[in-house]
């Protein structure tokens, strides 16, 4: 397991990207995911730099919908942790129960059919391309 950089013993490049995150989410806790990049100061700002970009910057997509992409991704992915903080993540954006369920159900059906296209080596509809 790596170690966790405490907030308390970051210096440096790891203290200010620690205190951005502090200040953009508005808490005082930084997350263990944080706290294990802080290991490689670099991949920590580069990490967190378009994370809050892609998530909390301007764009079509509301921030709920944008959780639920996360979302969906680790679930297929099958990260453990990234599906814990963006399911509460979501939840905090409005998700409610049933609507998980419905994410779960789409999650698993394109998850299935792209591995039959795939199996299948279906070509591509030309009215799709």
């Amino acid at each position: 397991m790596t170690p966790l950089i405490e907030y308390e013993q970051s210096t440096g490049l790891v203290r200010e990207v620690f205190d951005d995150i502090r200040a953009t989410r508005q808490t005082t806790e930084i997350n263990n995911f944080w706290k294990a990049l802080a290991q490689h100061p670099p991949t920590l700002a580069r990490t967190w730099s378009l994370l809050k970009e892609v998530m909390g910057g301007p764009g079509e997509l509301d921030p709920l919908v944008r959780e639920l992409i996360y979302l969906a991704v680790s679930i297929t992915n099958g990260c453990d942790y990234c599906i814990a903080s963006h399911r509460a993540a979501a939840v905090s954006k409005g998700m409610t129960d049933a609507m998980f369920g419905e994410l779960m159900s789409i999650v698993g059906v394109a998850n299935m059919n792209n591995r039959l296209a795939d199996g299948f080596q279906v070509p591509v509809d030309d009215k799709f391309k």
